[in-house]
């Protein structure tokens, strides 16, 4: 995948985990819930020495007023679009 043409924020972060999100689904295969190739993305990447947490809870702001909270999937090596 040519991310450059996408303008990833964090594009050798990004460029890596694609590849392994590659890696992750060939050796598994179609047909499992979400959370399995979660947790199988994860076991890839710390194999790799990448730092990941999962199901992180994200604030929302709206306006200057938190309104709520954000779960993401992954964060990978404290990268956010926020940095």
């Amino acid at each position: 995948m040519d991310t450059d043409k996408h303008r990833f924020i964090h594009k050798e972060i990004t460029d890596k985990v694609i590849k392994v999100f590659y890696e992750v689904y060939n050796d598994l295969g179609h047909g499992f819930l979400e959370s399995v190739y979660e947790r199988s993305l994860e076991i890839a990447l710390n194999s790799l020495g990448f730092k990941v947490c999962r199901q992180i809870q994200i604030p929302v702001w709206f306006r200057g007023k938190p309104v709520g909270d954000f779960t993401a999937d992954m964060l990978v090596e404290d990268a956010s679009y926020l940095s």
